[in-house]
């Protein structure tokens, strides 16, 4: 298992500062999201490589749009060099496949995941908007994500197991929403702890306000990368 941090502090100069903290660290994950990207840029992206070239960047876009311009843009970010990104298996089948085709010219591709059920969600509010259970939906989603040639899957903890029973045990499944050690789970629903997403088999666990809030991030990550 693997530990990704999210960089989701209120500014660059925070998040870099965060970076620098955990700049020996060289296994491990690093998430930028929406806020990040859209405030910093591409140049962010290289200003964490120049922190540690062997930090490895998670680009948490979530694609969702009709299949040639998720194409488009999944072609843009091969391009930047980024190690994963993910896109929405809401989008459907045709959609996923698109972008794995469009990516077939690069010699070196990003990982490309896709977003079953995010954890946002509790169980009833996704069945009142779905009309399906979470484990449900989420099988459908990776099964779909599985045969378009994704490498794997964004679910929480609790349907881990489930995917790679239905997929492939090399089928990776990455899981926001951790809590290492049972902290608090903010705006999160479907959270879990070190212990449970070792037993559903997690492949990359996402940490960020139990990192970025402590009081020293580097003894925490330390702490994490201890656990797994």
């Amino acid at each position: 298992m693997q530990l990704c941090v999210a960089l989701d502090l209120p500014t660059k100069e925070e998040n870099l500062t965060l970076v620098k903290e955990l700049e020996s660290y060289n296994d491990l994950w690093l998430k930028v999201g929406f806020r990040a990207f859209i405030r910093d840029g591409h140049s962010f992206l290289d200003e964490i490589k120049a922190v540690n070239p062997n930090f490895k960047i998670f680009l948490d876009l979530k694609l969702y749009d009709i299949p040639n311009t998720m194409a488009d843009a999944a072609e843009e970010i091969a391009h930047m060099g980024v190690d994963m990104f993910n896109i929405h298996a809401s989008a459907g089948k045709k959609a996923m496949k698109t972008v794995m085709l469009r990516l077939e010219k690069f010699k070196k591709r990003p990982l490309v995941l896709a977003v079953t059920a995010l954890t946002s969600f509790d169980y009833h509010t996704f069945k009142e908007i779905y009309g399906a259970d979470i484990e449900e939906k989420a099988k459908q989603f990776a099964l779909q994500s599985y045969q378009a040639g994704l490498d794997g899957v964004v679910c929480s903890a609790y349907e881990s197991g489930m995917i790679k029973h239905e997929t492939d045990s090399t089928f990776l499944t990455l899981t926001p929403g951790i809590r290492p050690f049972g902290e608090k789970s903010d705006d999160q629903q479907r959270v879990a702890d070190i212990k449970m997403a070792k037993e559903e088999r997690v492949d990359i666990i996402v940490v960020g306000r139990p990192v970025y809030k402590a009081s020293r991030p580097a003894e925490t990550v330390e702490k994490i990368l201890q656990a797994l």
